[in-house]
């Protein structure tokens, strides 16, 4: 049986995988759910990764998952410990020298989310709304209070060469608002060379479409 280690996108922590947590649990696999620290002014991608390796100490054939931001993170983990397999959800893929700000720009993000908006029918122009974009297929009980997210590790060069020399798969959500099905399709052909498993739902499908999302990670 496979390890987990489930890595949480930006102003999160572990409570955006309690749904998904029992489902692999029940296929008799283990599940690590790291809190990074997305609050620290100090800390980087690589202090990130430094909270990962600590907590799989011990453990062993590991399957790390990224939802968005962990994108920047996951292949770093990947450089420390052995690592099976990283599994992309919805995620942010740097190539070297980029920052999490440059990202936005240098991957096409963001005109491709201008893009997808007028073509739905939403005002690309509008005030960022984070419902609208989060949350708008999530169950509002399940909305948790957005951490502070620091602004640190979106300003430091992404520090590999290249991506790792790991087996990387991706699942990407047909309504993603923020990362549209189109772009992401793009974004893993052209940086990696793989095509997402897709499933329905929206960014965070740990909360949305959590079943689907097991038997993708399965």
């Amino acid at each position: 049986m496979s390890t987990y280690v489930l890595l949480p996108g930006a102003a999160s922590d572990s409570r955006h995988w309690r749904l998904v947590v029992p489902g692999l649990r029940a296929h008799g696999h283990d599940v690590i759910t790291p809190d990074l620290p997305c609050e620290d002014d100090s800390a980087g991608f690589d202090e990130y990764a430094d909270v990962v390796v600590a907590a799989v100490r011990g453990y062993g054939d590991l399957v790390v998952v990224a939802q968005s931001m962990a994108g920047f993170t996951a292949p770093i983990v990947a450089t420390r410990v052995p690592v099976n397999q990283i599994v992309l959800v919805n995620a942010m893929v740097p190539v070297a020298g980029e920052t999490g700000d440059q990202w936005w720009r240098t991957s096409g993000s963001s005109e491709a989310m201008r893009a997808n908006d007028e073509a739905h029918g939403r005002d690309p122009n509008r005030e960022f709304d984070p419902v609208e974009v989060f949350l708008h297929d999530i169950p509002e009980e399940l909305w948790d209070d957005p951490l502070d997210q620091s602004g640190t590790p979106f300003e430091k060069p992404w520090p590999l060469e290249r991506w790792p020399d790991v087996p990387t798969r991706a699942v990407a959500s047909s309504g993603d608002r923020l990362f549209p099905i189109g772009f992401q399709r793009e974004l893993l052909r052209e940086r990696l060379g793989i095509s997402p498993v897709e499933i329905a739902g929206g960014h965070l499908p740990a909360l949305a479409n959590p079943e689907e999302l097991v038997r993708a990670l399965l």
